[in-house]
C-alpha cells in the first residue's frame, strides 16, 4: 500500500458507473462519492472527466475537513496535525 491516494483513486474508479444517454454521449457517476459526475461524447472521455471530478472532490474534501468513504481499508479520514512553519 505504498500509493494511499493513486490506489483510494482506482478503488472508486473500479466503482463507477457509466450509462449511455439518447444523444450517444456518456454520463458517469461514483455512487460511493456522492456528487461526483461526469459526462463525455466518447466513453473514454467520460472516463477522464470522472476522474479529474474525483481527485477534486478528495482535495476539497481533505481540505474542507469532510468525511470521504473508506475504500478497500483504505481511510484517508485521519486528523492532520499541524505544526507551525514559525521559526522558533
Amino acid at each position: 500500500m505504498r500509493f494511499i491516494l493513486s490506489n483510494y483513486i482506482e478503488n472508486a474508479l473500479s466503482k463507477a458507473e457509466y450509462d449511455k444517454l439518447d444523444d450517444g454521449s456518456y454520463a458517469g457517476r461514483i455512487p460511493l462519492c456522492l456528487g461526483v459526475v461526469s459526462f463525455g461524447k466518447t466513453l473514454r472521455e467520460c472516463e477522464d472527466e470522472l476522474r479529474s471530478a474525483l481527485e477534486d472532490w478528495i482535495f476539497l474534501g481533505l481540505r474542507q475537513g469532510h468525511r470521504l468513504p473508506a475504500l478497500k481499508g483504505i481511510n484517508l479520514n485521519r486528523k492532520i496535525r499541524r505544526e507551525s512553519v514559525e521559526p522558533l
